[in-house]
């Protein structure tokens, strides 16, 4: 198992698709498809954290606010590659503070910037999702426990004799009348030389003796 499957609950190219999940919305905005204030914007915005608290939530890594904080850091990347790659259709170029810097050193000053902004914002998407799912791990079970529902396998077990196995079927314990659900209590056997032939009792907790 890697490091990071054993520190962060999934793998490296599970990490990197959890953050590709937000790279759409890069491309769509540089480009202008996406307006920002519509439904669309929204929900490509809000979704992927939402889906990467929930493959938290499934998956219940060991550290799961640094699990998230993580892909939010690997969205950061893809925010700012995204960026370098539509410069040309993004408005950094127009920034009306460095008009009187010369063009080479504005585009190297705006294209850091806008490096270091993406980097920041990822990263703080996923503290804000960390935090999310470190909340909603607190308060929410975890899927396929048997003890999630708070009802006691043993207790179940016995309190359903559908649920008995042919072994429970045979014990003489379990089917001796005047016991109920109490616990019973065997009798050793004699050291006697003909002590399996002979009926062994059994006295259940209560006092009451049962047997031959």
């Amino acid at each position: 198992m890697s490091g990071a499957r054993r520190t962060l609950g999934f793998s490296w190219p599970a990490l990197v698709a959890l953050a590709a999940l937000a790279a759409p919305r890069v491309a769509l905005h540089d480009l202008g498809v996406v307006p920002e204030g519509t439904i669309v914007a929204a929900l490509l915005a809000v979704g992927p954290p939402l889906c990467w608290v929930a493959a938290v939530l499934w998956r219940r890594p060991p550290h799961p606010f640094l699990t998230v904080v993580v892909i939010g850091a690997l969205y950061g990347v893809f925010l700012a590659a995204g960026h370098q790659v539509f410069w040309d259709s993004s408005p950094g170029m127009e920034a009306p503070g460095l008009a009187g810097v010369e063009p080479g050193a504005r585009e190297v000053l705006l294209r850091g910037a806008a490096v270091m902004s993406s980097l920041v914002t990822g990263t703080m998407v996923g503290v804000v999702a960390g935090a999310v799912a470190v909340l909603l791990s607190r308060v929410l079970p975890v899927p396929g426990d048997p003890h999630a529902s708070g009802i006691s396998i043993g207790s179940f077990h016995r309190a359903n004799p559908a649920t008995m196995s042919s072994r429970d079927s045979t014990d003489p314990r379990a089917v001796l009348p005047g016991c109920g659900d109490r616990e019973l209590v065997q009798s050793q056997p004699s050291p006697q030389p003909d002590a399996a032939s002979r009926p062994r009792p059994v006295q259940c907790l209560s006092g009451t003796l049962v047997g031959p």
